[in-house]
């Protein structure tokens, strides 16, 4: 919708993650660094750990498009509440093995002749386990036993562990001291700040041929960052409401007063808030030392406003749904 009207080749602020828009922050940097090294390295585990929507996904999604095939056999698996063998099941699955039988032993077996074939292939197995922190113990000590595996001198499996903060207390559990012995590097990935967050919103936007339309001032960066504590996935959810303001309001340019306005939209459809709900105190106290006839022309001019701005949305999405319908039909016939 709005992608047309500011002549964007794609939406800037999606919330999937992907590759292409991966900024290089001084965190995302080092969490990038830390992995780089666990691949140089070959072996043991690596751990990075980040708040939801930090961008973990992102960074292992970029990762895996860097990595040399011919070195590397790349595995990514989002993990929920397995057990030891279903583990076991999806990373073999994950690996590219077929025809798995039932029962663990077997699956072991397939794993095992996997990681030697590929090591004289001069290649290694790499797992990238996503979310974690959803992995029980009883998983996480399947994986050790996994990087126990060797061929001659070699570690042919390693494994990235990803997941939440909540992570770093499930490993720290006095029954997987073995496990811990083996991360050889961690890193938590923490927020963008103030710089960061600007200069995020403008990279996602040039990855999709922006031409300086919208403009962000300043001040908008900065409530972008008040309200979004710089994690990147709710500078997205916020920059994508942000621009479909843009569009139905006719905007080119965005101050802080437009990302209050659209974060409150965002509060109140997230807390249930009352649209009608009394003023705060101090607005009260204002109110009453204001003479009658101030008060009431500033009201009226606050109705005046809204409904001008509900005229120009209703408006403009007016036009959007008949575009749409009559581009459907034309498709049809």
């Amino acid at each position: 919708m709005y992608t047309e009207y500011y002549r964007l080749r794609d939406e800037p602020f999606l919330l999937t993650p992907d590759e292409r828009f991966y900024f290089g922050s001084s965190v995302h940097s080092q969490a990038m660094a830390h992995l780089i090294y666990g691949m140089q390295r070959g072996e043991g585990f690596i751990v990075i750990t980040g708040d939801v929507g930090a961008g973990k996904t992102t960074l292992v999604k970029r990762l895996i498009a860097e990595v040399d095939p011919k070195k590397v056999v790349a595995a990514h698996v989002v993990t929920t509440m397995l057990s030891g063998h279903d583990l076991l099941r999806m990373v073999a699955a994950a690996l590219g093995l077929r025809g798995l039988p039932a029962d663990k032993a077997g699956v072991l077996l397939q794993l095992q002749s996997f990681f030697e074939a590929t090591h004289r292939q001069g290649r290694r197995a790499l797992l990238i386990v996503d979310e974690a922190q959803n992995l029980s113990e009883g998983a996480l000590e399947e994986l050790r036993m996994l990087s126990n595996i060797q061929v001659g001198n070699a570690a042919p499996f390693q494994s990235f562990l990803v997941g939440q903060p909540q992570f770093r207390r499930i490993i720290a559990s006095p029954d997987l001291e073995q496990l811990r012995q083996r991360v050889i590097a961690s890193y938590h990935l923490g927020p963008l700040d103030p710089i960061e967050c600007g200069n995020y919103v403008l990279h996602r936007l040039r990855q999709v041929g922006w031409n300086e339309d919208p403009i962000f001032e300043p001040s908008a960066i900065e409530a972008l960052h008040r309200h979004t504590g710089g994690i990147p996935r709710r500078i997205n959810t916020l920059g994508n409401r942000l621009m479909m303001l843009g569009f139905l309001d006719e905007l080119h340019r965005f101050t802080a007063d437009d990302v209050d306005r659209v974060a409150a939209d965002l509060a109140h459809e997230m807390n249930g808030v009352d649209e009608l709900a009394p003023a705060p105190l101090s607005h009260l106290a204002l109110e009453r030392n204001m003479p009658a006839d101030r008060s009431l022309a500033a009201r009226l001019g606050g109705i005046e406003q809204r409904l001008a701005q509900q005229e120009t949305f209703m408006r403009r999405a007016g036009i959007f749904i008949h575009d749409f319908f009559s581009t459907r039909e034309r498709d049809a016939s």
